[in-house]
């Protein structure tokens, strides 16, 4: 969840693993350190809260050496306060290490390592590493081994490393050894950058990206050593790897704010094009309704597809909203019963393992590991069986250089770009976007709609991205005034029926995530079995009323929110029936197929949960306690 940067070579290390932290800051953090190595010494230097504190106590201090870790915290064990904050060194300061993850036997070594006399200072999980590393290192040092070792760091290191349960990432300093970093990981990512001379560790590719675009990621339990003449990488049982390096694309490359106050609102508007780019990928350029071809060109194997009897999704947090949306998609379209599943949850209950049934993990980075976890469980669990229950895996992800790519047997890229706001919101368009594809591709595989059905939804999606762009035109501003009335409200409820209730539950999530107001989404049917006990004049109602099968119903739903004296906010197009007459306020957007409805009803909540956040003063870009990629379980 936090970053990890290393750096070896030829420059001085600290200004570049300031910026390559700052490049990181997207993936939510609470304290900052950085380490580096130079006269026979670590030189260490941290801070609680953001980079900018960090960078105070570095003015004025020259910090020597070309070789040093950095890292930003997002606190797992322990408070962030600055004693808690990487990096971390052994008792004898000898030793500096980060770490990303969970190091979930830390309590049984730690106690192990306090009964040979080792002082710890910190309540985290991570301080037992550089204290195992120094320990082996004297092991190895009083066995006489360590002339015999071309690295006598990398040797401790592995040791270390096959006696750590959970997840991790880390990276590791050590006096002794001033021209090397040895990293390792196991279920977090990491990846290695090729410079000229010189040489990165990180977490995620834009730490690096000013300097190189050559890079490999890590695998599970690989760990590598860098110094100034290259990169050696091993298994975790020490034997020698022969990887290759791969130009990461332009696409890759962190955007910059472009005269936006924040990234989330740079991030809203940039997604009519990510829409674009999308439909660029995912539509046959030569398909026409006349034409035999498959109108959708993600191609996805048929074996993934054939004889499709079910389906399951796994996803987290908004990926999981996208996934409900995908769920409607697909069983309204291509005719397949479809599940969606928490993949914490799916990983300790998971449901009987049935015949031909695809399995689709959905994660923006690629990373998360409550979903990276359930495919591979899946993929574990169903292996050996009988061929109609073999595994089939679908990957639906925004970095195709990821280990959710590694895992599946076919990914789709969602097309997004970096996202650099914490609360995804084009990333969840394009995650929208790719389930579209996925429901009329298996739509057309299954004969289920007409070629004038198909010619029709293939229409309006093409029309999707002007659609948006007047939607952001004329909503904005409108947004931006109601939301002065919303900055000491203290609870919203969000109603939707049919394919908007996932958009009334990620309205919800969004104003939670950054403006901290409790915020809950609901089924407008199910508000009079409980709900409607919350309301009162305190708390707005905001319901997604967009023309189609649900229409009256969902006005019939919200009249029962006003008649609690609730506020009454309408997400829905200003020349809808009833329309004026029944919302307090109007967020108003185009009127579209429902079927496509999502696409738009979306807009007005985000820019709803960003305003509202803006006015009181928070920062949207990097709420609390939230990371971008959340990489421990």
């Amino acid at each position: 969840m936090c970053g990890i940067v290393g750096y070896i070579g030829t420059q001085g290390a600290s200004d570049i693993l300031i910026e390559g932290l700052r490049k990181l800051e997207y993936r939510g953090y609470d304290s900052a350190g950085i380490a580096t190595l130079s006269e026979g010494k670590i030189n260490l230097v941290r801070a609680k809260g953001k980079l900018h504190n960090l960078q105070t106590k570095l003015d004025g201090q020259v910090m020597l050496g070309q070789v040093g870790i950095g890292h930003t915290r997002w606190a797992t064990h322990g408070k962030p306060e600055e004693h808690n904050a990487h990096p971390h060194l052994d008792g004898s300061r000898r030793v500096a290490v980060v770490q990303n993850g969970i190091v979930e036997n830390y309590r049984e070594l730690r106690d192990r390592l306090k009964q040979q006399g080792c002082i710890f200072v910190t309540e985290t999980d991570t301080e037992v590493i550089p204290n195992l590393v120094a320990e082996q290192l004297d092991v190895m040092r009083s066995a006489g081994e360590l002339e015999q070792l071309a690295s006598p760091l990398t040797e401790a290191v592995r040791r270390v490393v096959n006696h750590l349960e959970g997840a991790f990432a880390i990276a590791v300093l050590c006096v002794d050894y001033p021209d090397e970093i040895v990293v390792a990981r196991q279920q977090a990512p990491l990846v290695l950058g090729f410079g000229q001379g010189e040489f990165f560790c990180a977490s995620d590719t834009p730490a690096i990206l000013p300097y190189t675009r050559a890079v490999v990621p890590l695998e599970n339990g690989e760990m590598a050593t860098l110094t100034p003449l290259g990169v050696e990488i091993y298994n975790f049982a020490g034997d020698r790897l022969k990887r290759h390096p791969h130009i990461l694309s332009g696409t890759s490359v962190a955007t910059e704010k472009h005269g936006f106050r924040h990234y989330m609102l740079k991030e809203i508007y940039e997604q009519p094009g990510v829409v674009r780019a999308c439909l660029d990928a995912y539509i046959n350029p030569d398909w026409t309704e006349d034409s035999n071809l498959n109108p959708i060109a993600t191609q996805v194997p048929e074996a993934l597809y054939q004889n499709l009897e079910q389906i399951q999704i796994v996803a987290c947090g908004t990926s999981w909203h996208a996934a409900l949306v995908g769920k409607y998609l697909i069983e309204q379209l291509a005719g397949v019963p479809t599940q969606v599943q928490y993949a914490s949850e799916f990983r300790y209950a998971p449901p009987p393992v049935t015949a031909n049934t695809l399995i689709i993990g959905v994660t923006q980075s690629g990373e998360t590991a409550d979903t990276l976890s359930a495919i591979s469980m899946e993929q574990d669990r169903r292996t050996g069986l009988a061929p109609q229950f073999q595994p089939r895996l679908l990957g639906i992800t925004n970095r195709m250089q990821s280990t959710l790519t590694r895992l599946v047997d076919y990914a789709i890229d969602t097309h997004a770009g970096i996202e650099i706001g914490v609360a995804a919101t084009k990333t969840f368009m394009a995650q929208l976007m790719a389930f579209y594809a996925v429901a009329l591709d298996l739509a057309y595989r299954r004969n289920m709609l007409s070629k004038s059905r198909v010619s029709e939804i293939v229409r309006s999606l093409r029309q999707l991205p002007m659609q948006l762009e007047s939607t952001m035109q004329e909503q904005e501003q409108v947004v931006e005034q109601l939301a002065h009335d919303f900055s000491e409200t203290q609870d919203f409820i969000f109603i939707g029926r049919g394919i908007n209730f996932p958009i009334a539950l990620e309205g919800a999530l969004k104003l939670k995530e950054i403006s901290y107001i409790h915020a809950e989404g609901y089924p407008a049917g199910e508000m009079k079995h409980g709900p409607i006990a919350l309301l009162d004049a305190k708390v707005p109602v905001v319901a997604i009323a967009m023309p189609g099968s649900v229409y009256e119903k969902v006005l019939s739903n919200a009249q029962e929110a006003k008649a609690r004296d609730a506020r009454l906010i309408g997400v829905t197009p200003a020349s809808a029936p009833h329309a004026a007459e029944m919302f307090d306020d109007l967020l108003p957007v185009l009127e579209v197929d429902e079927l496509l409805s999502p696409i738009l009803s979306v807009v007005p909540l985000q820019f709803l949960a960003y305003h509202i956040a803006a006015r009181r003063g928070l920062d949207v870009d990097q709420p609390r306690n939230l990371a971008k990629s959340v990489t421990v379980e």
